[in-house]
């Protein structure tokens, strides 16, 4: 971590002894399209995948806990095993099943009468794709919810029955606030990942730099790509202490709000 940082504030092409150039990779940040084009396109990607993951893997392990239910083992395997999968043979699949002629989701919906989009050529919908291929994986986030709804007294529920609370309020009001901690460390683990996403738009655009108009064009890609492609080692060690001391305040943000919203029984 000390060399990073040495080397973000040198001129360092790999190939060549590194030279020292200050704070100029800094600057020159603000000024790079494709930094800033990767910036914006992570944000967003964050802002809809972390309230949608979390809220999604809540809901998912209310399911699973619900009484009654039979073959809780199968769901749950089904649910986490996405999570082993080896993100470039996953990526291979969305590929298919988004493809917008013969892929097997627009076949689907033609089978609805519904016309399905182009997926990954079309800038409206590249988005919104890889957050689908995203909240496929949120297996052990749904199975962390599971555990912490195991952990919730009983007794409370029974309170809340005798208060004339439905099965509505008795989520709203008893469930979530038990669980708020799982649902936080779910929250930070998400958005660090997120934030470093990769592997699957680099699989699935690595053709043409992010898609249609770049709309899936990452920070961890452009970082790669000043990095590998364009060796500026330099100028990529400086991407990436930015990135690290914006993770660190969007945890810290997280953590500062969550004071008032999650509740420790402890």
């Amino acid at each position: 971590m000390v060399m990073s940082l040495y080397y973000s504030c040198t001129d360092y092409p790999l190939l060549e002894k590194p030279l020292w150039t200050g704070l100029s990779n800094y600057t020159r940040l603000l000024h790079d399209h494709d930094f800033l084009v990767g910036l914006k396109n992570t944000l967003i990607y964050i802002a809809l995948l972390v309230p949608l993951s979390s809220g999604l893997s809540v809901v998912l392990a209310a399911l699973l806990n619900a009484k009654g239910l039979k073959g809780v083992g199968f769901f749950q395997s089904a649910l986490f095993l996405p999570t082993l999968t080896p993100l470039v043979a996953s990526s291979m699949v969305w590929m298919w099943m988004l493809n917008g002629k013969y892929g097997l989701i627009n076949r689907g919906l033609a089978g609805l009468g519904v016309e399905g989009p182009n997926w990954l050529l079309d800038r409206n919908w590249a988005m919104p794709a890889l957050i689908l291929i995203a909240l496929w994986s949120i297996g052990q986030a749904v199975l962390l919810c599971f555990a912490a709804l195991k952990e919730v007294p009983t007794q409370l529920y029974e309170a809340a029955g005798i208060d004339g609370m439905g099965p509505v309020r008795r989520f709203w009001h008893v469930t979530v606030p038990m669980i708020s901690p799982v649902i936080l460390f779910n929250m930070i683990t998400t958005t660090i990942g997120a934030f470093q996403v990769f592997v699957i738009p680099y699989v699935i655009f690595q053709k043409d730099k992010g898609g249609p108009g770049q709309s899936g064009y990452f920070y961890t890609m452009c970082l790669y790509d000043n990095a590998f492609t364009y060796q500026r080692m330099g100028y990529a060690s400086a991407m990436a202490w930015v990135q690290l001391l914006i993770v660190l305040a969007l945890t810290g943000l997280m953590f500062a709000t969550s004071k008032k919203l999650v509740y420790y029984r402890a």
